[in-house]
């Protein structure tokens, strides 16, 4: 049986966000493409780890959500996609920011099936000169 648990980021769990959001076939996911070293992600998560929670299966962390300032940011380790953890860590932190927006690249198409699974609508394309 899997047992998914929706909880507050605390310092235990911020090298696995590090990691995560470091981790290939993840960062590419996101907008900012840099790696994330760990001096960097200390200053970040503390001021603003609190807005982040984790989805836990099995009492092991398989993803992240956060929203800073509205926007949210997701994601689920490679060894829980397909399980729902997505969706869950979305459901979960709409009910603590129900305006909350996503902003998700065009060929992140993983991205755009949760959102739009999770009820969320196409609103805005933001262009950028290359």
């Amino acid at each position: 049986m899997v047992t998914k648990t929706f909880v507050q980021n605390n310092p235990d769990y911020w090298e696995f966000i590090r990691n995560l959001r470091n981790m290939d076939g993840v960062k590419e996911g996101f907008i900012e493409q840099e790696y994330i070293e760990k001096s960097h992600h200390k200053m970040y998560m503390e001021a603003w780890g609190n807005c982040f929670y984790l989805c836990l299966v099995n009492d092991q962390p398989a993803g992240y959500v956060g929203v800073i300032r509205g926007d949210i940011r997701v994601a689920t380790h490679p060894n829980f996609q397909g399980m729902g953890v997505g969706t869950y860590m979305i459901t979960e932190i709409m009910k603590f920011f129900p305006n909350a927006t996503a902003k998700v690249k065009l060929e992140n198409e993983a991205s755009l099936r949760l959102f739009q699974k999770c009820n969320f609508k196409k609103k805005y394309y933001l262009l950028q000169k290359e």
